[in-house]
């Protein structure tokens, strides 16, 4: 009888996960909906504009790397909305790919960056890596972009 009982309970709890929407890539995309997206960093409600990013690029190129190098950029970009930008969460596509961003909300027309180390160990030819950031800005995502020429190590 338990049995049973914890079958239904799988199947009926099995039924309400969703599954995950695959990037082209392969890579998971994220939900937007996990960020509450309130116009300021306080969640009060502002009669001002939403953050919003305005990035200097959005696509890096390393050019030619060796493997087993850890090469770095910094993205920066200025909040051109009217209210505190807050970043909920920076994800590499993989392991191989670390963002760093700032924790503090950033003010209407500030700057911030998003620093990003990519580690060719291992990851020989042509490599390009995204970077999912999730703000409190309208869209709430932004995908980030660095690619290398990974030579393979002689």
């Amino acid at each position: 009888m338990k049995k049973r009982i914890y079958i239904l309970m799988a199947l009926a709890f099995a039924g309400c996960v969703q599954p995950k929407e695959k990037l082209p890539s392969g890579e998971e995309k994220l939900d937007p909906s996990i960020v509450n997206n309130p116009a300021t960093a306080s969640g009060a409600e502002s009669k001002s504009s939403p953050p919003e990013f305005t990035f200097e690029t959005t696509n890096h190129h390393f050019g030619e790397i060796t493997e087993g190098e850890k090469v770095s950029y910094v993205f920066r970009f200025t909040n051109t909305g009217g209210s505190d930008l807050v970043i909920a969460s920076a994800q590499g596509s993989c392991g191989c790919t670390v963002p760093e961003f700032t924790k503090e909300p950033v003010k209407a027309k500030q700057k911030g960056e998003i620093k990003v180390t990519f580690d060719s160990s291992g990851k020989p030819g042509m490599q390009s890596k995204t970077i999912t950031i999730v703000a409190n800005t309208m869209p709430a995502t932004k995908v980030l972009t660095v690619s290398a020429e990974v030579k393979k190590k002689e």
